[in-house]
């Protein structure tokens, strides 16, 4: 396991300062951070009001460390099949696809197999978006750019980010990756 380098700092939690100037609230922060610069973690410790007792909130993974990694993209998309939901994963991974082509005969070929696949109302694997977005990609598929689907696919990341990834983190399946992997995340 890497050694882990702990600095702890204090910071005003702003409601409180409003609120009361002369007895702000204070929250304890611990930063961690392993050898690589980028791999921070927060721990965050609420001082209890009923004493002195402290509360741990772990802030884990993001789902992009997990969408980078390829044994946790395989692990979270199981996830989302077993919730029924994996047309959302799918559908990232078809955009992120999408916007490496180079092509642009296979760019319009490519843009219309995702919005038969994914967006058009009577698809198998339809992914859940506002009617004025589907209907602005239709329109862009006359003519279709890597940035077409941009949009949906900001929608759908959100939604895994808010909705399936916290699950995911509190999953079994997850669990069990993260206790067998050698660097997890």
């Amino acid at each position: 396991m890497p050694k882990m380098l702990f600095s702890k700092i204090r910071i005003y939690e702003f409601k409180d300062l409003i609120r009361n100037k002369k007895q702000p609230k204070t929250l304890d922060v611990l930063l961690s951070r392993t050898k690589q610069k980028n791999n921070i973690r927060c721990v965050l410790i609420q001082q209890n009001t009923e004493g002195s007792q402290y509360q741990l909130q772990y802030h884990g993974p993001k789902l992009a460390d997990l969408l980078e990694n390829k044994d946790y993209l395989d692990t979270f998309r199981s996830f989302l099949q077993s919730e029924f939901s994996a047309e959302n994963i799918e559908f990232w991974l078809a955009c992120r696809e999408y916007k490496q082509m180079t092509s642009s005969g296979k760019l319009s070929n490519k843009a219309a197999d995702i919005y038969k696949e994914f967006l058009h109302p009577t698809a198998q694997k339809e992914v859940n978006i506002d009617h004025n977005t589907r209907e602005k990609i239709k329109r862009s598929l006359v003519k279709p750019d890597l940035s077409c689907f941009d949009e949906a696919e900001m929608h759908i990341y959100r939604l895994m980010e808010e909705d399936s990834c916290p699950r995911f983190l509190k999953s079994e399946a997850y669990q069990n990756l993260r206790n067998a992997a050698r660097n997890p995340i």
